[in-house]
């Protein structure tokens, strides 16, 4: 495999680059989106920008590639960019209208790229003709992924003028301010090339010379994990911005990546060529094993149901190829293994490690206090030819929430609580950890910790971590059958220095935060349940996902409907509740506490792990673009769970509101016994 990169013929761009072609402006006006496709240039004044239309927020990545689409990994992906765009409550992009158009450029506002690491998106773009992104700020995977992909990323609106006047742009322009590998990443057009003129030794890694300071516990992580001379791991110390190549112990992806990742693997290393190191990665059948229960005919149609079974049979055959553990669909029954997250965190993350992902929630392993972070597809194939993934050292938050909860509020009110906080919705938090401490993250569980650390993707951190104590050694020795002498070993000195730097801390008091939810379009708008003036009906109540499908999740739901069963009530009529697991040991888990009999009881639907609803390929999507859906996952925006209005909230809220038939907060019996008396 490597003598044949060795002799690949690899050159860097031309220090001066000249886009010829049209700009896309995505504003948030959908008739000013459609006149550009027809053929109208929108004028900009680059000088006067308060003379210009309003440019849409927040474009996830679900929005420009809509999760059916992603069945796709060729590029075919280049007919469909922006379909999911949504300005002005309409979709003003239609079927290979970007590509027909001739544009070069897209430009678009604050927090470009959010949500999913899917690098569809931006490979989308790139096959459409999109050789340049311009946006207010980009969020860090989607960023990343352009990279790595040869797209050009900027912040500087002033390009505009020169791309339409057809000038040469210097290269610098792109790479200025970035570190030296990304530098270099962007002059040779990609990180596959990267890394070929890498192995080539034609490219320069500067070494990490930072001398011991107080360091937070995630930078202690980093430092252990950098590759320094002649590939061995681990330095004195780390600082944010010192960049490198860290040493992964452990590498996934699901089948919704690994078979753009097999073909890109395939063409450009080889078809026989082996993976570095197959017993530390693991492949996941998670994301589509309910699709054909949910897609449209429509979309049956479209042959886009056959594309999705393809993807499964791509993973299966590159696993089996390569000697790599998949993690796949149930043999007796519908369902898979498990979430990719849920196992991971169960069955194989320890204190200490550097785990990637592709998916942006890899962070949920971080609860059991290691740096988990998500990658994208150019990554994850990179990752099997040199087992280290490119690493900027981070910046850190702290997240300090002092204080005793109160009983009805949980980790998903706390992140919520988070996720509206101005600092995060301006967009400040963008790629920096997530650290959370404070007494109300120390009394919660490894399980509700994960919540926190999970949804550090909706805040657009790089991860979420909380530095793991007893409540990590006893999940270790209670979960995993671990020796506690071995689990305590793992954790020590996992912890931060009272000397480390911070970027930002943010300090919260637990008894002030009520029951949330995020009201419909993005997780950010968070909302106290007795803030709302008027009951909101909801027809589909779902607890589920990675985020809601954990042990301490399924105590929850079964709570409140056991009490609701004491009480002569079932789910509302009106609304139908699903409750889906995380993974089968969630599943066994419920059977050992009698939690079927009280999910069927209380007249739940009970559904075998999958991510499902969360990304509309199971059961619990909403049909309607009127239909209220609640729901425990991690994400609400347009489109991503269905065409409905989703508001999300915490296991309680999900299930209270499902008995309920309206949103209202959890009130437990000893409160209402206590009312009363």
């Amino acid at each position: 495999m490597i003598a044949s990169l060795l002799e690949r013929k690899i050159e860097k761009r031309p220090d001066n680059v000249r886009l010829k072609g049209r700009i896309l402006f995505l504003t948030e006006d959908p008739e000013l989106i459609k006149r550009q496709l027809a053929g109208w240039d929108l004028p900009w004044d680059t000088k006067n920008p308060a003379n210009n239309p309003k440019l849409r927020d927040d474009i996830s990545t679900d929005e420009i590639t809509p999760a059916h689409y992603c069945f796709y990994f060729d590029e075919t992906l280049g007919e469909i960019p922006y379909l999911g765009l949504k300005c002005g409550g309409v979709l003003p992009v239609g079927r290979g209208e970007v590509k027909k158009g001739g544009f070069v450029a897209a430009v678009s506002g604050k927090r470009r790229g959010k949500g999913s690491s899917r690098e569809q998106s931006p490979y989308a773009e790139l096959c459409a003709g999109i050789r340049l992104v311009i946006a207010e700020n980009i969020e860090r995977i989607y960023k990343q992924n352009c990279q790595n992909l040869g797209v050009l990323t900027s912040t500087n609106f002033g390009l505009i003028e020169k791309v339409r006047a057809g000038e040469e742009i210097p290269l610098t322009e792109f790479t200025q301010g970035e570190d030296e590998i990304t530098r270099q990443i962007i002059e040779y057009g990609g990180l596959f090339p990267f890394n070929v003129a890498r192995l080539q030794g034609k490219v320069f890694l500067p070494p990490i010379q930072t001398q011991a300071r107080p360091m937070t516990v995630a930078e202690k992580i980093f430092a252990r994990h950098m590759i320094h001379d002649k590939d061995q791991v681990g330095v004195a110390a780390v600082k944010p911005g010192d960049a490198g190549f860290a040493r992964a112990d452990l590498r996934f992806s699901h089948e919704y990546v690994t078979p753009m990742a097999a073909i890109f693997f395939e063409q450009l290393v080889g078809k026989e060529a082996p993976v570095n190191d197959a017993s530390s990665i693991i492949f996941f059948r998670d994301h589509l094993t309910f699709l054909d229960e949910v897609i449209s005919e429509e979309k049956r149609k479209m042959g886009l149901l056959d594309l999705a079974t393809q993807l499964k049979f791509k993973q299966q055959d590159f696993a089996k190829s390569r000697g790599i553990k998949l993690h796949g669909e149930l043999r007796d029954r519908k369902g898979s293994e498990g979430i990719c997250h849920s196992i991971v965190l169960e069955s194989y993350a320890l204190p200490g490690q550097l785990n990637v992902g592709s998916d942006s929630h890899t962070p949920h392993v971080g609860a059991m206090g290691c740096v988990a972070f998500g990658i994208g597809t150019t990554d994850v194939f990179n990752s099997w030819i040199t087992r280290d993934v490119r690493v900027r050292v981070p910046e850190s938050v702290k997240v300090v929430i002092r204080g005793k909860r109160r009983a009805n509020a949980t980790a998903k009110d706390f992140i919520l609580k988070i996720l509206s906080l101005d600092y995060v919705r301006s967009g400040k938090a963008l790629a920096k950890v997530m650290e959370y401490s404070g007494e109300a993250i120390e009394e919660l569980s490894v399980d509700e910790r994960a919540t926190m650390t999970n949804m550090a993707a909706e805040i657009g951190g790089f991860t979420g971590i909380v530095a793991p104590d007893k409540k990590v050694v006893e999940f270790l020795v209670e979960r995993r059958g671990m020796e506690r002498k071995r689990a305590q070993e793992l954790i020590a000195g996992l912890d931060s220095d009272s000397g480390a730097e911070y970027a930002h801390v943010i300090e919260l008091d637990a008894a002030d935060i009520t029951p949330m939810v995020a009201t419909p379009g993005d997780p950010g708008n968070g909302k106290y349940i007795r803030e709302m003036n008027t009951p909101v009906p909801v027809e589909i109540a779902y607890g589920g996902t990675c985020t809601a499908g954990k042990n301490e999740d399924m105590d929850m739901y079964a709570r409140v409907l056991a009490e609701a069963l004491r009480q002569g009530k079932r789910v509302a009529a009106s609304c139908k509740f699903y409750i889906q697991f995380g993974s089968q040991e969630t599943r066994e888990y419920c059977v050992r506490k009698g939690y079927l009999d009280v999910f069927k009881r209380a007249g739940a639907t009970v559904i075998e792990p999958s991510c499902g609803a969360c990304i509309n390929a199971g059961p619990g999507v909403s049909t309607r673009p009127e239909q209220v859906v609640i729901s425990a996952q991690n994400r609400n925006f347009p489109g991503r769970s269905g065409p409905g209005q989703m508001y999300l909230a915490s296991p309680l809220t999900v299930a209270a509101s499902a008995v309920a038939g309206y949103i209202c907060e959890y009130e437990p019996a000893e409160q209402r016994e206590l009312v009363g008396a």
